[in-house]
């Protein structure tokens, strides 16, 4: 009789037919087979350890019964074979040797171990982190002032031509900058010229002129009134080429209208003999905007003042000028007592006021306040052909301190009148303009 364990035949073993041979779509069960352990102290079937546990009761009568789960061995993690204790380790978390287990010092979950199921962080290297961020910053700003330098200098209207100007006396120590206001309605509606009361006169004539001294000697701005009585000599026609006769006596700011800058710079070395270095013009519109584009400037009026011409109207006291109560306040000269004199009082006082608004940190670190101010400046803005962002930047920061009380500001000494113009104190005149040739401290006072 061909005996077989019970289990082994293609006979079912039960009803469910789990068997091999089984018809039915079931995977076969385990094999039901003596279940061997290995002795050991301690160990099932060993010295002190517990009896053997009879297949049967272990896998169940039923074949393919997978043993219950305290059979696993998972408080030890280790799994029963049948041919002895078998620990794969995914119990523990010690998988291909890991060193600890769960919850255990130096294993994953454990105090000093990695959390787990996730390898360990390094710590992060602040020291290079800081080294980049410094970098990526530095980088930046480099960029930054280098894009707006060049954004900067290539909005800079460079048309006035020294070169064309003749007998030019020689160049003393410092630099020179002769600075003009002109009435130029250059790119002004009827509506601008209306409300900045402009009127609309063809041609442009200077409103302001300045000369503004920088050296090792300190920083002296000298107002040049317009009403000044000075000779209009012999010049080269900026545009024509052609040589013109001298014009005489004549006010300061008619050289301006006879043939535009060349011819003032030249009438202005003419009367003091003192070389210009630089020249910058600015007309009513950029003037106005750039009050504008910086919010408005502070002043302090002592005394209010009314003046149908520029359209002024103030109060005294202190209150912030927009673009166009600014440009009234400096043009006003028939409502004051001083006229002309007095003017030139109020713009320099004006340009302290604006040289300190443009310079504040919140207009120099805002770029939503910067540029629109130095757009505004720039696009109106008339220079030389020589004159560098640089020297433009050096002259306004001069202008601030001049303005701001470290310097001297003072108007051309006057000795009185010639047929309604100011004639100038023509000694003191001399005196000054040695001193500034010189670069030495100015110790002549003016009116």
């Amino acid at each position: 009789m061909n005996e077989r364990p019970q289990g082994w035949g293609g006979e079912r073993s039960d009803s469910r037919g789990y068997g091999r041979g089984s018809a039915e779509a079931q995977p076969e069960g385990a094999r039901s087979m003596p279940h061997v352990r290995r002795g050991g102290p301690g160990g099932p079937g060993g010295p002190g350890g517990p009896a053997p546990v009879p297949p049967q009761q272990q896998y169940g009568q039923q074949g393919g019964a997978y043993p219950p789960p305290d059979q696993y061995g998972q408080q030890q993690g280790q799994y029963q074979d049948g041919y002895g204790g078998y620990d794969s380790g995914y119990n523990t978390g010690q998988v291909y040797g890991s060193p600890g287990g769960p919850q255990q010092p130096g294993g994953p979950g454990g105090p000093g171990g990695p959390a787990q199921g996730r390898p360990a962080r390094p710590a992060p290297n602040w020291r290079k982190r800081i080294k980049w961020t410094a970098i990526v910053v530095v980088a930046a700003l480099v960029v930054t002032t280098v894009s707006t330098y060049f954004w900067a200098d290539g909005k800079i209207r460079r048309e006035v031509d020294l070169s064309k100007v003749i007998d030019r006396p020689a160049e003393g120590k410092g630099t020179n900058y002769l600075i003009v206001g002109s009435d130029s309605r250059e790119g002004m509606s009827k509506e601008d010229k209306k409300r900045l009361h402009t009127g609309s006169a063809e041609g442009k004539r200077t409103d302001s002129m300045m000369i503004l001294h920088t050296g090792d000697n300190g920083t002296t701005m000298i107002s040049l009134p317009r009403d000044s009585n000075i000779t209009i000599p012999s010049f080269k026609g900026s545009d024509s080429g052609k040589m013109y006769p001298a014009r005489g006596a004549n006010k300061l700011n008619a050289a301006y209208a006879f043939d535009g800058p060349e011819l003032l710079v030249r009438t202005v070395e003419y009367n003091t003999g003192l070389h210009i270095d630089h020249y910058a013009e600015i007309g009513f519109d950029g003037f106005a905007s750039i009050v504008d584009a910086v919010g408005g400037v502070e002043m302090d009026i002592p005394k209010g003042f009314k003046d149908e011409k520029s359209g002024a109207d103030f109060k005294a006291g202190k209150q912030t000028l927009n673009g166009e109560q600014a440009l009234a306040f400096v043009r006003t000269r028939y409502a004051l007592p001083g006229s002309d004199l007095d003017r030139t009082k109020n713009q320099q006082k004006f340009l302290a006021a604006l040289a300190h608004q443009v310079a504040t940190p919140s207009t120099i670190i805002n770029p939503f306040k910067l540029y629109p101010v130095m757009g505004s400046g720039l696009d109106s803005l008339i220079v030389d052909k020589d004159m560098s962002l640089w020297n433009l930047v050096s002259m306004f920061w001069a202008m601030k301190g001049v303005t701001g009380g470290d310097g001297k500001q003072m108007n051309m000494p006057i000795a009185g009148s010639v047929g309604g113009n100011l004639a100038w104190d023509m000694p003191k005149v001399k005196q000054l303009v040695n001193e500034l040739k010189n670069d030495d401290k100015v110790t002549v006072s003016g009116n």
